[in-house]
C-alpha cells in the first residue's frame, strides 16, 4: 500500500476543529504543468487548422482585403458585387461601427471565396500524374503541359510556407480503377506463374468474375470512393493489421537500425539520453505541425496523415480485432531495464529536460541494484503472443489495480526505451556481428520490446541505438524519416564531449525514475507460456544482413536503368537459382501522392523480367540479348511502379472487392484464389535521404543499413534493402529455419552472384558499344564520355 499512499497528491480529513488538508505542492504543480503544457498545444492546433483550412491562401491576408474594403466603402466606392451594402441593409443601423462590421464580414466571405478557390485549383493540379510516366532520363525532354503544370504547382505551394498537414485538404482521392483494367493487369502478371491450362483456367475465372459479380462488388466501391477520404485505408488497416491473430514479433512488426559507420559515443546512457532528448524534438515538429511535408521533386507533397500517430500509441489487445489507442500528450516515457520498468518524467519546472539532466535519469537506472518482481521479467514476451491469447490475459488480470495503473503508463508513454546489457557490434570482416545486431533489433530475446508500442528504442552498452516498430498505425517510411532526422541531428548538434557525456550541466536534480510495480503471482503461468512461444518463434527465424560494396546506383544509372529496377531484376534471378522456379513477388510502394495513402504493391515478377532470367540461364542467348531484355524488363517494372504510385495499382483493388463480398456473403472463385496465393518473396526498399539535411556528401558517416521484417511465407524470404551510397547496398534477408528450401545464406550468395553477373554483362556491353555523346557518371550528373 506504500505505492498507493505516495500517489495521493492532497487528502482531507473532519475533525472537532473542523477540516484539516494536506496536499503535495509538488505533485500539484506537476499536475498544473501538465494541463497548461496541454492547453498550450490546443491553442496551437486550433490555429494550425485554421491555417491549413484555408492553405494555401495565408490567414494574414484576411487583414489586407479587410483594409481594402473598408478604404473603399469609405471613400464611396463599391466592393465587388456590392456585398457591403448588401450585409449593411441586414444590420440594426447604419452607424460607423455597424459600417465596420459590414466590410470585415464582406472581406471575410470574399478572403474564404479566394481560399476555397486556391484550394481547389491545386486539388485539381494535385490530379495530374502526367509527369509521374515522362522519362527524367539523361536528355530527355519534359513535356510543355508538365513544364505548365509544375509551373502552377510550385506558385501555389511555396509562396506560402506550409506546415506539416497543410496539403491535407488539397490531395485528391485515391483512383478507383475499373474491374476489367484491374482483372488485365493481374492476368499479365500470373502469366510467367502460369503454364497454358493454369492460365487459361485463370482466364476463364477473371472473366466470369467481371460479367457477374464484379460489377455489383464495384458498385459498393463507387459509393465508398465518394463517401470515404481513401477507399482502402481503414479496411487496410483493419483486416490486414488489427485482425490479424498472429503474434506481432517478426510476424509484422519491423526494425531499423543505426548509422554503422558513426561512432558518436559509446556511453549507454548519454547515447540513450540524445536519443530521447532528439525524438522528443521531433515529436514537438509533429504537434506544432512545423515539420515540413515530404516533396517530391521539391514540387509534388506526399499525405503526411500517418505522422500523428508516431508517438503516444499503442496497439491494443482485443479477443477478435485489436484497436489503436493514440494518446493527445504524455509526458513521460517508460524504460526497460534488465527486467524492471521505470517511468522517467521528461518534463520538469515548466520545461523540457535537457539531454545532461535525462543523463543522469538513464544512469540512475543502469546503477539500479534492482531485481524484477516475480513475472516481470519476462512479462513483455506477452506482447509477443497470439493476439486473442494476450486479449483474455490483458482483460483478466490487467483491469484493476496496480497492474492496470502500471500497464497504463506502459502504455500511454511516448515511447519506450530498452537499455539492453550486450553491445550492438559492427565489423565488415566479421558479417555475423551485423546479422546479430539485426535480429536483437527484430525479436531481441522475445521480452525485452514492447512491441505493442509505436515504437521501442533499443541502445546497446556501446552506445548503438536502433528502434522496433509496430507497422499498423504507419508504414515504413515514416519511422524511416523519423529516423533519418535522429541520425542526422546526433551528428550535427555536436551533443558530446570528448569523453563520450551529453554536454552542458543540469540546472537541478531530475526527477528520479519510478519503479513500475506490478502484481503478477495470478498470471505467471500465461507469462511462461508466452515465453516459451516466442522462443520457437525467435528460435524459427534467420537472419542475413549482406553489405554490397562492389558497386551500387552509380554503375546502375551508368547503365541507364532505374536502381530500383536493377535490384528487383537482380532479385528475380537470385530467386530462380535459389528455388529453380518463379515466384509471386511482392514490392511495396507508397499511394501518398493521395489523401491518407499508405501502400500499394508492386509486382516484379513479370512476363519481361522472366524472359530476361531465362535469357540468362540460356547460354545460347548473346550478350546483347540478354540486355536488351534487361531494359525491357526495367521498363516494365518501373511502369507498374508508376501506375501503382498513380492508383492504378492491382492489389489493393482486388483486396478491396474481396472485403465487399464478404460482407455480402457472396463467394467469388477467382476472388479466394487471387487473395490465397502465397508471396514467397517479399520486398521492400528502405527509403533514404527523404529530406534535405541528410547530405551523404556532407557527412558519408550517415549512411544507415536500413532495416528489415520477417517473411511473409513459411516457404519464403523477407527481403528489405537499402541503396545506401553510389558504391554500397544492403540488403536484409529473413527466412524460417524449419522450412527446407529456404536458406539466408545461401540466397545472400545467390544475390551477390545475380549482381556481379549483371555487372559482367554490363561491362562487357559497354565496350562493345561505348556511348557516342553523354553517359552518367557515378555521381548521376552527367558526365562527357570517351570517344
Amino acid at each position: 500500500m506504500a505505492e498507493a499512499h505516495q500517489a495521493v497528491a492532497f487528502s482531507f480529513a473532519i475533525t472537532h476543529e473542523g477540516f484539516d488538508i494536506n496536499y503535495d505542492q509538488e505533485v500539484l504543480n506537476l499536475v498544473w504543468n501538465s494541463g497548461f503544457r496541454s492547453w498550450k498545444k490546443r491553442v496551437a492546433r486550433a490555429r494550425n487548422g485554421v491555417r491549413n483550412g484555408v492553405y494555401p491562401a495565408h490567414i494574414q491576408s484576411l487583414w489586407l482585403i479587410t483594409a481594402i474594403a473598408l478604404g473603399l466603402h469609405f471613400a464611396g466606392l463599391r466592393t465587388p458585387f456590392n456585398i457591403v451594402n448588401r450585409i449593411l441593409v441586414n444590420l440594426p443601423a447604419n452607424t460607423i461601427n455597424w459600417q465596420v462590421t459590414a466590410c470585415f464580414l464582406a472581406s471575410l466571405v470574399i478572403w474564404l471565396s479566394i481560399c476555397f478557390t486556391m484550394r481547389y485549383t491545386l486539388k485539381l493540379l494535385l490530379m495530374y500524374k502526367g509527369w509521374m510516366y515522362e522519362s527524367r532520363a539523361p536528355g530527355s525532354k519534359t513535356s510543355l503541359r508538365t513544364k505548365l503544370w509544375a509551373g502552377a504547382v510550385k506558385v501555389f505551394s511555396s509562396w506560402n510556407k506550409p506546415g506539416l498537414y497543410s496539403f491535407q485538404g488539397s490531395l485528391p482521392r485515391l483512383t478507383l480503377p475499373s474491374v476489367t483494367a484491374t482483372t488485365q493487369r493481374y492476368l499479365r502478371s500470373v502469366r510467367p506463374l502460369l503454364d497454358d491450362e493454369k492460365y487459361k483456367r485463370m482466364e476463364g475465372l477473371a472473366h466470369e468474375f467481371e460479367t457477374t459479380i464484379g460489377k455489383k462488388l464495384q458498385w459498393y466501391l463507387i459509393l465508398k470512393s465518394w463517401w470515404s477520404t481513401n477507399y482502402v485505408s481503414d479496411w487496410w488497416e483493419e483486416y490486414v493489421y488489427l485482425r490479424g491473430r498472429s503474434p506481432l514479433m517478426i510476424n509484422s512488426n519491423f526494425y531499423g537500425t543505426d548509422a554503422i559507420f558513426m561512432d558518436l559515443s559509446h556511453n549507454q546512457a548519454a547515447r540513450a539520453a540524445n536519443v530521447v532528448y532528439l525524438l522528443l524534438g521531433f515529436r514537438r515538429l509533429i504537434e506544432r505541425q512545423e515539420l515540413q511535408p515530404i516533396m517530391v521533386q521539391g514540387i509534388v507533397p506526399l499525405c503526411s496523415w500517418q505522422y500523428e500517430r508516431t508517438f503516444n500509441t499503442v496497439r491494443v489487445p482485443g479477443m477478435e480485432t485489436d484497436r489503436i489507442v493514440h494518446y493527445r500528450d504524455s509526458n513521460h516515457i517508460v524504460v526497460l531495464h534488465k527486467g524492471c520498468y521505470y517511468k522517467v518524467l521528461i518534463y520538469y519546472k515548466g520545461r523540457q529536460l535537457r539531454p545532461c539532466e535525462i543523463q543522469v535519469q538513464m544512469e540512475e537506472i543502469l546503477n539500479s541494484k534492482a531485481t524484477p518482481l516475480p513475472g516481470e521479467e519476462h512479462l513483455a514476451a506477452l506482447t509477443a503472443w497470439n493476439r486473442s491469447k494476450w486479449a483474455e490475459v490483458r482483460n483478466t488480470y490487467f483491469t484493476r489495480g496496480v497492474n492496470r495503473v502500471s500497464l497504463h503508463t506502459v502504455e500511454s508513454a511516448a515511447f519506450v526505451v530498452s537499455l539492453d546489457d550486450i553491445p550492438f557490434e559492427f565489423d565488415l570482416n566479421r558479417p555475423e556481428l551485423l546479422d546479430n545486431f539485426g535480429k536483437t533489433l527484430l525479436h531481441g530475446n522475445g521480452y525485452n520490446r514492447w512491441f505493442d508500442k509505436s515504437f521501442t528504442v533499443c541502445v546497446g552498452t556501446n552506445g548503438r541505438v536502433g528502434f522496433n516498430a509496430e507497422h499498423t498505425w504507419a508504414d515504413a517510411a515514416v519511422g524511416a524519416h523519423m529516423w533519418e532526422n535522429l541520425v542526422i541531428d546526433d551528428l550535427v548538434t555536436d551533443g558530446y564531449d570528448e569523453n563520450g557525456n551529453t554536454r552542458g550541466t543540469p540546472e537541478f536534480q531530475p526527477p528520479s525514475p519510478t519503479r513500475l510495480s506490478w502484481k503478477l503471482e495470478p498470471c505467471l503461468t500465461q507469462i511462461e507460456e508466452a515465453t516459451l512461444d516466442a522462443n520457437k518463434l525467435i528460435n524459427d527465424i534467420d537472419l542475413r544482413i549482406l553489405v554490397h560494396n562492389q558497386y551500387g546506383k552509380g554503375f546502375m544509372k551508368k547503365c541507364r536503368l532505374s536502381p530500383d529496377a536493377f535490384i528487383q531484376m537482380a532479385l528475380q534471378l537470385a530467386y530462380y537459382r535459389d528455388a529453380g522456379r518463379f515466384s509471386l513477388t511482392y514490392e511495396a510502394s507508397m499511394t501518398r501522392l493521395f489523401r491518407e495513402g499508405r501502400t500499394e504493391t508492386v509486382r516484379p515478377c513479370t512476363i519481361e523480367s522472366a524472359a530476361w532470367v531465362k535469357a540468362m540461364e540460356d547460354k545460347t542467348k548473346t550478350n546483347d540479348e540478354r540486355v536488351a531484355l534487361i531494359k525491357a524488363a526495367c521498363d516494365r517494372h518501373q511502369l507498374g511502379y508508376q501506375d501503382a504510385m498513380c492508383g492504378h495499382g492491382i492489389d489493393r483493388h482486388l483486396f478491396c472487392l474481396y472485403v465487399v463480398s464478404k460482407y455480402l456473403e457472396v463467394d467469388s472463385p477467382f476472388l479466394n484464389e487471387v487473395l490465397s496465393e502465397p508471396w514467397r518473396l517479399s520486398t521492400s526498399q528502405t527509403p533514404h535521404g527523404q529530406t534535405p539535411k541528410m547530405d551523404l556528401k556532407k557527412h558519408p558517416q550517415c549512411i544507415s543499413s536500413g532495416g528489415g521484417f520477417g517473411p511473409v511465407a513459411d516457404d519464403g524470404y523477407g527481403v528489405s534493402y537499402i541503396i545506401a551510397g553510389e558504391d554500397l547496398i544492403f540488403f536484409h534477408i529473413s527466412a524460417k529455419n524449419s522450412c527446407d528450401t529456404t536458406n539466408v545464406h545461401r540466397f545472400a550468395d545467390n544475390i551477390c552472384k545475380a549482381l556481379a553477373d549483371i555487372r559482367s554483362m554490363f561491362e562487357e556491353h559497354m565496350k562493345k558499344n561505348p556511348p557516342k555523346s553523354k553517359a552518367v557518371s557515378s555521381n548521376g550528373n552527367q558526365a562527357s564520355a570517351s570517344k
